[in-house]
């Protein structure tokens, strides 16, 4: 199982790097930094990874809540049958107007306008809708696979958090991100279906599919359009008017539907916002483990040396190394997205926020998800153990994304 393989690589590996730092280095402190570290070791990240169980619980119940209610007044079943010629293409196992249909182009919306903390909940109740027709409980289905690559390419329409970071620290204009980023995450989600889609003998090109992608892609080229003759202020007010405004458009109208539909609207509500605390509770051991491996190797030294081998390498070739300053953040990325937060704004701030390093490190930060949080997360939530080659597709779709950030970074900025 390609989940437990990468755990144990990355337990091994971290510990290998500390005994070298020990025996060779004399760095008598190496395992004492690993294991209680301030905010790195391995005692606080277990205590991190239950906080955010815990922060998901409020969330899940009332997403989760929600949710029922769309269900019962038949919401879902409207965007199923919506959304139903597209992904009956794309996902040809599943059947006619499924009610997964619906959670998953909630949370792809919900991705699509950087609403994490509602993904989140719609994403983990489509994998229980997928989990629900999968004939082997501890193995990822080919449904539940093509989902998550999808979802962790993370297509975002507006970088807010990205623009606000480099607001923070004084950049000239801190939006001139927006582009590339919109255009890197897109290569990425594209890659992520077409790679699933090679695996599992899907033909792309299909008119429905052909479709959906173009009206995607317009839609996306109408908005950078219009946001690119922003300035800097006018952006952050019209995505967090957007982004606000859809989640209240869509307490609406689920809450509307619920009363026509004469649906008992706060005991559905109740009823499904018990499922948010299971659910959060469940995936606490995943995170755990997932969290605590990434965290030795940090705190060993195995991040840091690897990077500096990287610049060697390039260095030696000759060729221009000034995108290695940046690489730091695409590599914590699939990891941990606070510490690729971090790495971003510590690049910003080490080399300038209109550095050419600073730029790709923001770019890199808007072009992919946290590969292994999502993996722990969801697969998780419904104990799948078996994740075949999600991650190995995940990854491959992270480095299209990182290879077209950087050839982007050149492009626009030089």
């Amino acid at each position: 199982m390609a989940l437990s393989r990468i755990w144990s690589a990355f337990i091994l590996i971290s510990l290998a790097v500390a005994a070298f730092k020990w025996l060779v280095l004399g760095d008598v402190e190496i395992f004492s930094r690993m294991v209680t570290g301030e905010d790195k070791g391995m005692i606080d990240t277990t205590i991190l990874a239950v906080n955010i169980a815990i922060k998901l619980v409020g969330i899940m119940a009332l997403f989760m809540g929600l949710m029922r209610i769309a269900e019962e007044a038949g919401g879902i079943r409207f965007l199923s049958r919506i959304i139903g010629p597209f992904f009956s293409k794309l996902f040809p196992e599943l059947p006619k107007n499924h009610p997964a249909m619906g959670h998953m182009m909630m949370n792809f919306s919900a991705n699509l306008l950087g609403l994490d903390n509602a993904a989140t909940p719609f994403g983990i109740k489509a994998m229980e809708s997928l989990q629900e027709i999968n004939p082997d409980k501890e193995k990822a289905s080919n449904a539940q696979l093509m989902f998550l690559c999808l979802h962790a390419s993370g297509l975002t329409l507006i970088p807010v958090s990205i623009i606000a970071a480099r607001s923070a620290l004084n950049a000239a204009s801190p939006t001139d991100i927006f582009v590339p980023c919109m255009i890197a995450t897109f290569v990425a989600t594209i890659a992520a279906m077409s790679i699933v889609s090679i695996k599992q003998k899907i033909r792309l090109f299909q008119p429905v599919i052909l479709a959906w992608i173009g009206g995607v892609s317009v839609i996306i080229g109408l908005l950078v359009t219009y946001l690119v003759s922003l300035s800097p202020g006018d952006v952050s007010i019209f995505s967090g008017v957007l982004s606000n405004g859809i989640i209240l458009l869509i307490f609406l109208l689920i809450i509307a539907g619920g009363l026509y539909k004469k649906v008992n609207v706060f005991d559905a509500f109740v009823d499904g916002a018990k499922g948010g605390f299971d659910v959060a509770i469940k995936i606490i051991p995943y995170l755990v483990g997932i969290l605590v491996a990434i965290s030795m190797l940090r705190t060993s030294g195995t991040f840091d040396a690897f990077i500096e081998g990287m610049k060697q390498l390039f260095v030696i070739l000759g060729t221009d190394t000034r995108f290695v300053d940046g690489l730091p953040t695409a590599l914590i990325k699939p990891l941990s997205g606070s510490g690729a937060r971090g790495m971003m704004i510590d690049t910003m701030t080490t080399f300038g926020p209109d550095s050419f390093a600073g730029r790709l490190s923001c770019v890199l930060q808007g072009s992919s998800d946290t590969t292994f949080y999502v993996i722990a997360v969801y697969f998780g939530a419904v104990g799948i153990k078996n994740t075949r080659y999600a991650i190995g597709a995940m990854l491959l779709a992270d480095l299209v994304g990182i290879i077209t950030s950087i050839l982007l970074a050149y492009l626009f900025f030089g």
